[in-house]
């Protein structure tokens, strides 16, 4: 009897579906990942290489939202009063004052509406005010003891700003050199009655805002520029440069000393009537003259 025949059946290997799918996603996955990590990667690099000006743009030691705040309330307060700082003035000095490193220097012609925004946002620097009035001096220095401030009399007016300029010029090697103790000048241009300390800081910032300069008989600016020009330049340690901001560029006086003292060659920029000078290193010896 013959026995049936037997027959073998191979079938194909069958893989369930759900593990092709599971191996698709860790693929994808694992693809993810490494994308992620290589943009992390190039970040940290970026940052690590990115120039130190745009990647320090507040040095002040007061919180960012705290100097917001004063800002924002300043230019709230803002009115077309004569000769006041506009919003955008306000705002740019503003910035130079939070770029400078604590503890900053900063020496303030004028007891202007914004003299309490300067002194606030130099927190942990020194702020000094120099004024024609000894009335408003000694009223600040009642009602706010912790702000420094001093008077000046001023015996230059407005209308001899030629004569000053001549005056200069006459004693540009001598008397007026851009280089020398303002305490023991004879330039009528020099202020030298101040407290013999204010001529040794190495001051990092200098706004010149005052005196009024309104007319022909007030006080003109010529003197604090001749002596913010004479300061900038005898640094004897600290500040590598001097800002000097002078507000009211746009007036005669202004324009002609800052350009005289401050030199046209170290202007920066313009804001409105608020001109920003950087003051480098004294002139090479042997050259007269500031410019």
């Amino acid at each position: 009897m013959k026995s049936a025949a037997k027959f073998i059946v191979i079938h194909p290997p069958v893989h369930k579906s759900g593990g092709g799918i599971a191996a698709y996603h860790r693929v994808v996955l694992t693809v993810i990942i490494l994308f992620c990590a290589l943009a992390f990667c190039l970040s940290i690099y970026a940052t690590g290489n990115r120039p130190a000006s745009s990647a320090v743009r507040d040095e002040s030691p007061l919180p960012g939202s705290v100097s917001e705040a004063l800002l924002h309330y300043a230019a709230e307060n803002f009115t077309s009063v004569k000769n006041r700082m506009s919003p955008s003035e306000v705002k740019y000095a503003a910035d130079v004052l939070r770029r400078c490193p604590p503890p900053c220097n900063l020496l303030v012609f004028g007891l202007t509406h914004e003299m309490f925004l300067w002194n606030s946002l130099n927190l942990q620097g020194r702020t000094v005010f120099v004024d024609e009035s000894a009335y408003l001096v000694s009223r600040l220095e009642e009602r706010h003891p912790s702000i420094e401030a001093y008077d000046v009399h001023y015996l230059t007016k407005v209308s001899e700003l030629q004569d000053l300029i001549q005056h200069y010029k006459a004693e540009i090697g001598g008397e007026c050199r851009s280089v020398q103790n303002l305490l023991f000048s004879d330039c009528k241009l020099a202020i030298n009655d101040l407290p013999n300390y204010i001529y040794d800081v190495a001051w990092d910032i200098i706004l010149v805002d005052g005196p009024r300069g309104y007319d022909e008989d007030s006080p003109g600016r010529m003197t604090p520029l001749f002596t913010a020009g004479v300061l900038a330049r005898n640094k004897k340690d600290g500040a590598a440069v001097t800002h000097v901001l002078v507000h009211e560029f746009n007036r005669e006086v202004e324009r002609t000393c800052s350009f005289e003292f401050l030199c046209k060659g170290n202007l920066v920029q313009i804001n409105e009537t608020l001109a920003h000078f950087i003051i480098g290193d004294a002139n090479p010896a042997g050259k007269l003259g500031f410019c």
